[in-house]
């Protein structure tokens, strides 16, 4: 008998305590299960519908979006190494020498004024690690010495050259490998990407179940705490026509308090639940990002599915995003081993040059006698200077 009286004591004690803090009690705070009011917008999202927004605001996948960028990039800058180099020289000089000798040909100071030009393009292949270059260059000299036949002189050369290594760097080079290497680079980003959306979608669909569950969870808690006041207002009756005693009111009581707690737990379940699914699929630039509340309108289907162990095994194997991760990674170490075996071996190039050559300019027939007369000149223009280039008549070769 006297146990009974401690807990009834202890009851009273407890749901004294609960009433003078109790928000409902108290009336200090809006009800349990009526959470404060809020001015944002109200989303109703269906499963596909938070999948959608996630891929479009999520801010990891839109940080993992730059990196195949970045890759492509990467892909272009090792390409230049075999874009064409085209380069053109303009070159003008004098210069004003004494005349030390008769056979100088002028009297007092020997001048010389040359200009000349230069055009050309060289690039290093693409295949087999080959190299070529080709220059253009033409000249016009012109001095006062009465000796200098032609004078103006002109001058024109076509000039190419060939290397193509034999062992090393003929399979396999460094701007080959960089691209190579590249390029499984760009496919591991893509790989990273996939991971990412993956990654992500998986994450919305657990935070959007677990918003239901907390909604659920705050829906049950409610109704219990509806039990607990209607068992509260029985007893309040009971005790007024005598057929209760007043300590059964108090336990009412205090089953009331903690059915209150239980709703309040549930609230803030919901709440850390949305602001999950929150950062997950909506726009953080948003002026109403933390004022946006959520009505989900998807319902889960339960459907039994048979499962082929081995096939999805198997399907493991093909498809798991960091197996393909390794399995590139693999592929990039070949490469490289590829590479560096094939810097071991000997320095072997083969060279090829060919030149043309023109020229002409204002040619002096000079008679016998000494120092020997002009008798005539002849002018042959650039037009003959470049007809002698491209007939092949003076070719050089190594």
């Amino acid at each position: 008998m006297s146990q009974q009286r401690y807990r009834r004591a202890a009851v009273i004690a407890l749901a004294a305590l609960v009433g003078l803090s109790s928000p409902v009690l108290g009336q200090q705070a809006p009800p349990p299960g009526q959470a404060p009011a809020r001015t944002g917008p109200t989303l109703r999202l269906s499963i596909d519908d938070a999948v959608q927004m996630a891929l479009e605001n999520n801010l990891n996948l839109q940080v993992q979006r730059i990196n195949p960028q970045l890759q492509d990039l990467s892909i272009q800058q090792a390409k230049s190494v075999w874009t064409p180099n085209l380069t053109f020289d303009l070159n003008q000089s004098n210069r004003t020498t004494p005349v030390s000798s008769f056979f100088a040909g002028a009297e007092d100071k020997l001048t010389r004024d040359a200009i000349s030009t230069n055009v050309g393009a060289n690039q290093q292949l693409p295949w087999y690690g080959g190299a070529y270059q080709v220059t253009w260059d033409t000249s016009r000299t012109k001095s006062n010495s009465v000796y200098d036949s032609p004078n103006p002189s002109l001058g024109s050369n076509l000039n190419f050259s060939f290397n193509q290594p034999l062992l090393r760097d003929f399979k396999i080079d460094s701007p080959r490998q960089q691209l190579i290497v590249s390029k499984k680079n760009r496919e591991i980003t893509d790989i990273d990407l996939q991971q990412t959306m993956l990654s992500t979608i998986r994450a919305v669909k657990y935070a959007y179940w677990d918003v239901k569950a907390a909604v659920a969870a705050l829906q049950v808690a409610q109704q219990s705490l509806d039990l607990a006041q209607e068992q509260l207002r029985n007893n309040r009756s009971r005790v007024e026509i005598g057929t209760m005693a007043p300590i059964d009111v108090v336990e009412a009581e205090a089953e009331v308090a903690r059915r209150e707690e239980s709703v309040i737990v549930a609230e803030a379940g919901v709440k850390r639940a949305e602001d999950g699914l929150r950062t997950l699929i909506v726009d953080p630039k948003a002026p109403d990002f933390w004022a946006t509340r959520f009505d989900l309108t998807g319902e889960p289907a339960f459907a039994p599915m048979a499962i082929d162990v081995d096939a999805a095994v198997q399907t493991a194997l093909d498809r798991r995003t960091d197996l393909r991760q390794f399995r590139k990674n693999m592929e990039i170490t070949d490469v490289n081993i590829q590479y560096y075996k094939n810097q071991t071996l000997p320095d072997l190039t083969a060279n090829l040059t060919y030149g043309l050559s023109g020229q002409g300019g204002t040619k002096k027939n000079f008679g016998s006698g000494f120092p020997p007369p002009v008798i005539d000149e002849i002018n042959e223009g650039f037009g003959t200077v470049m007809n002698r280039l491209f007939s092949g008549n003076f070719p050089s070769w190594t």
